[in-house]
C-alpha cells in the first residue's frame, strides 16, 4: 500500500463553533496547514517563496463533510497532487481529513495558482521549485492542468450596479 502524505493535528477548543462542531473555517484552516507542510517537506518553505516573490493563491476550494470531530480528538490531514500545468504555474491539491481510527471527517479539492507578489498577477514558479513538487507524485499519474480548467472553474466574476445594495 502506497503511503499518503499527512499531517496530523489536533482539534482546540478554538477550532469548534457554537454548536461545539467543528467550524466550517477551521477544516479550511488545517487543509492549509498541511498543504504549507507538504510543501516544507518537499523543500519549498516560506523563505523559498519569499525569495521566489511568489505564493500560493486559491481559485476555487470545495468541501464535503461526512462526519463530526470533536475537541482534544487527533486528525488526520492526507495532501495529494491531483493535478500541475506542464510549467508548474496552476495546481490541484486533492485532500482529506481523517480520526485517527481511519473514520472519513471531510474530503476537499482545490485549484489554485501561483502568484507573483511584485506584478499582482499569476505567475510560473522558479523550475527547482516545479521539480520539487513533482517528486511528490512520482510514479503517479496526475491531470495535466491547463488555462482551460480555470476557465470550466463553476463560478465567474460577475459585477454588480452598487445601487442594489441595501444600505
Amino acid at each position: 500500500m502506497n503511503k499518503i502524505y499527512t499531517q496530523k493535528t489536533i482539534v482546540r477548543w478554538s477550532d469548534l463553533d457554537a454548536n461545539k462542531h467543528l467550524a466550517n473555517a477551521s477544516y479550511m484552516n488545517f487543509t492549509s496547514f498541511a498543504r504549507i507542510a507538504f510543501l516544507r517537506d518537499y523543500g519549498i518553505t516560506m523563505q523559498d517563496l519569499g525569495n521566489y516573490g511568489i505564493g500560493p493563491a486559491v481559485l476555487h476550494e470545495e468541501f464535503s463533510f461526512f462526519r463530526e470531530a470533536h475537541e482534544g480528538e487527533e486528525i488526520y490531514i492526507t495532501v495529494e497532487v491531483g493535478g500541475m500545468s506542464d510549467d508548474g504555474m496552476i495546481f490541484q491539491f486533492n485532500q482529506n481529513l481523517y480520526r485517527a481510527d481511519g473514520t472519513h471527517l471531510c474530503s476537499s479539492d482545490l485549484i489554485g495558482v501561483w502568484f507573483s507578489m511584485k506584478e499582482r498577477k499569476m505567475s510560473i514558479p522558479a523550475v527547482e521549485m516545479v521539480d520539487k513538487i513533482r517528486k511528490s507524485f512520482e510514479g503517479k499519474e496526475v491531470k495535466v492542468l491547463t488555462k482551460m480548467d480555470l476557465m470550466r472553474l463553476p463560478k465567474r466574476a460577475k459585477n454588480v450596479d452598487p445601487s442594489i445594495f441595501n444600505i
